[in-house]
């Protein structure tokens, strides 16, 4: 009889470890709750200070707090799966018996705790300070979107991890995926007014994805049903970021 691809007690194992890890590490906590935060605050006082009567801020409010969340999502957990890496921690659950899929299902569902959180805390920031005037079923949707790009975030950070051996060699991927989804996502400007070969480029960009569920979303009497195609891309996406993720992970040699 062929063994099953993981067991759901092995991942929950993994998963019960890295979330008494994360209760410990405070200043890990306090940086992935706050930082999206303060950063959007900052955004908040810049663009009042701007003070045109010709900037709607609301239109980019949610497709930048969705960024700030990919963003930090990103970087903090691939530079914390390198240092488990370093600490042998992923060496000693190799030895143990532990399948790759079991390990990274169990850090993927952990750290998608602290993720789900983080969502909600940086949407009702965004509606507060913005004074986002959404239904209840929009703000859902919404929270629903940025929370799956958090997730996909993570996977993307092991996926990265899994090519660095240091806590430094994770720096240059960092402008290799961030920069990418500010220019090529249409966070700034619309996708379909880049050159053909950027255009291509995007694709394989996550935030492309969510930008182009958000921006659906924030239009009046939207709601994540209305565009069930787009949402599926970015959880497609996510699934193959997960695969890539679990295939490239390896013992420490």
């Amino acid at each position: 009889m062929t063994s099953p691809i993981f067991a759901l007690d092995r991942v929950a194992a993994v998963a019960q470890r890295v979330l008494r890890q994360l209760v410990r590490d405070r200043r890990f906590l306090a940086l992935s709750l706050a930082a999206p935060l303060v950063i959007i605050y900052l955004l908040k006082v810049f663009l009042d200070t701007l003070g045109s009567p010709l900037l709607d801020a609301k239109p980019f409010a949610v497709p930048i707090g969705a960024f700030i969340v990919h963003f930090i999502t990103y970087v903090l957990c691939a530079i914390v799966l390198v240092r488990e890496r370093t600490a042998q921690t992923l060496q000693r659950m190799f030895v143990g018996g532990y399948r790759q899929s079991e390990i990274i299902g169990g850090y993927v569902l952990a750290y998608s705790c602290l993720a789900t959180l983080q969502s909600l805390l940086v949407l009702a920031a965004l509606s507060r300070l913005f004074h986002l005037n959404y239904r209840a079923e929009t703000l859902f949707s919404i929270y629903v979107v940025v929370c799956l790009l958090a997730v996909i975030s993570i996977a993307l950070g092991i996926l990265v991890s899994n090519f660095a051996r240091t806590e430094g060699q994770v720096f240059p991927f960092i402008p290799l995926v961030i920069l990418p989804s500010v220019f090529l996502s249409g966070l700034i400007i619309s996708v379909d007014q880049l050159p053909r070969w950027a255009q291509w480029l995007s694709r394989v960009i996550p935030l492309y994805y969510a930008n182009h569920v958000l921006q659906h979303l924030i239009q009046p009497g939207a709601v994540l049903s209305d565009d069930w195609s787009g949402f599926g891309r970015l959880a497609l996406y996510g699934l193959v970021v997960l695969a890539l993720a679990t295939l490239t992970l390896r013992e420490v040699e």
